[in-house]
Parts: C-alpha cells; structure tokens; sequence
C-alpha cells in the first residue's frame, strides 16, 4: 500500500492540462492602427537615414567614390564629376527626403489597412486566435 506521500508525489508530475482560449479580432481601432504605424515609419526613417550616413562614410572612406570618379571621367570624359553629385549634404538630403516620404506613405498604409479590415469582418467573421496557458 502506498502513502499518501507518494500520491502527492505522483501527482505533482503531471502537469495540469493547459487552458485554451480563442478569441475573435473583430475591430481595429483606427487611431491606434494609425499611431502604431507612425511610431513603426518613424523608427524606419531613422533606421535608413543612419544605414544611408554608414554606407556613405564606409564607401568614402575606402576611397570607392574617387575609383568610380575616374572611371566616368574617363568614359564621359572631363565634364563630368561624380563626387559633386554624390557629396554627403546631397546624399543625406535625399536620404531625409526619402525618409520623409516613406513615413507618410506608410502611416497612410497603416490607416488604410485598418479600414479594410474592419469592413472586411463583416463579411468574413474575423481573424480567430488561440492564446494558451503553458
């Protein structure tokens, strides 16, 4: 015969059976899909103008911009000065631009993608998810 120790033993190795819980996404707040989005282009933005900064110095440094400027001078001959163009304000100038750009563009993404899905429930019941308990 066994103790009642043993029991508590046997039974503190199993584990309990794990809670299932499904839910159903039906709404999408507008303004926090939007704000999400904004937040998400914003870290985007500074992400690019930063790796932009980085490729600029490590290509400027190891002295790529002077090779590809003597290669079109001498297919394009003297008139044409690539490291002019390619000048660091000018790069990052586009770089802010383009960073601009894609933060508008994705936020109005963001908004856009919100409205879809709402009206998109209506028709399809709803994303369903599962969350457990482990």
């Amino acid at each position: 015969m066994s103790s009642v120790a043993e029991k508590l033993a046997r039974k503190s190795n199993r584990r309990p059976p794990a809670k299932q819980v499904r839910l159903r996404l039906v709404y999408i707040d507008f303004w926090s899909a939007v704000k999400l989005s904004f937040l998400v282009a914003v870290a985007l933005a500074v992400i690019s103008i930063v790796v932009t900064f980085l490729v600029h110095t490590v290509l400027s440094s190891t002295g790529i911009f002077e090779q590809v400027n003597s290669l079109v001078q001498d297919v394009a001959g003297s008139s044409g000065d690539l490291t002019a163009v390619l000048s660091l304000g000018n790069v990052m100038g586009f770089a802010v631009v383009a960073a601009l750009l894609n933060l508008v563009v994705t936020t109005a993404l963001g908004a856009i993608v919100a409205v879809l899905y709402n009206l998109s429930v209506k028709i399809t019941g709803g994303l369903l998810v599962g969350f457990t308990n482990s």
